[in-house]
């Protein structure tokens, strides 16, 4: 980063890290060794980069690239570097500064995606991306999504969840979500029923026809079903006879 024209360089090293019970690579101290090139003035620091918590260098003319290495400050618990014209990309590893509760990149030329990284920021509880030109989609976490709309205004071709606008591909997957779940399941249904009406239907028709022939054409078997169908009509008429008389005698 650079202000008011004036070459700033500033080389972080990055922490130690050992192992813990769990076989997990844990950052537990740092180097502490910085060199930094402000206006012409070298100077190295020591034994304090461990103690820093929170960066503010907001509205100071800051121009450039943010620097990856700043990323390599693991204990930062705070880093604003809003209002300035601060330009690229924003470090991929950004995620790794775990530890952050507030962040703050708004009013600078930012652009690119928001890196995936992002969304390992748990601890993240005020977020300002906004008025930048960022693009993609918004990382998605729970900590991401936490945040108010405003908190991403300013960069028109950053879309997703808070913000309304939907990304490329979001209408077609919706779309395709609802035809192939609701709207296709019911049509799979409709025709299912269609054609079982109409097997019905047939089965029917083909089975009454078979009947009514064979009675037209066997003159015994027709004698035979009218006879069963008036003895099964009087057998019927009797008993329910009988069952109306039990009752009113009850």
């Amino acid at each position: 980063m650079a202000q008011g024209g004036n070459p700033q360089n500033v080389h972080f090293t990055e922490g130690t890290s050992t192992i813990d019970f769990e076989g997990n690579s844990v950052l537990n101290e740092y180097v502490d060794h910085a060199m930094t090139d402000w206006q012409g003035d070298e100077r190295e620091f020591f034994r304090n980069l461990g103690f820093l918590k929170s960066i503010d260098l907001s509205s100071n003319n800051l121009t450039g690239q943010i620097p990856y290495e700043i990323t390599n400050l693991y204990q930062l618990i705070s880093l604003s570097l809003s209002n300035n014209s601060l330009l690229g990309e924003i470090p991929l590893t950004i995620g790794q500064m775990k530890q952050l509760e507030t962040l703050d990149l708004s009013g600078n030329n930012l652009s690119g995606e928001m890196p995936s990284s992002m969304s390992e920021m748990s601890l993240l509880n005020d977020l300002d991306m906004s008025f930048n030109n960022l693009s993609g989609r918004i990382p998605t976490s729970t900590q991401l999504q936490s945040f108010e709309p405003s908190r991403y205004n300013g960069n028109r071709r950053l879309c997703g969840p808070p913000l309304s606008r939907k990304c490329p591909g979001d209408e077609e997957s919706e779309a395709t979500s609802v035809n192939g779940k609701t709207e296709g399941d019911g049509e799979d249904i409709d025709e299912g029923w269609g054609w079982f009406y109409i097997g019905g239907g047939t089965g029917f028709v083909t089975g009454f026809w078979i009947t009514c022939g064979a009675l037209l054409l066997n003159r015994r078997g027709r004698h035979a079903f009218f006879h069963f169908y008036d003895s099964f009509s009087d057998w019927v008429y009797v008993k329910i006879v009988v069952f109306i008389a039990n009752l009113q005698n009850k």
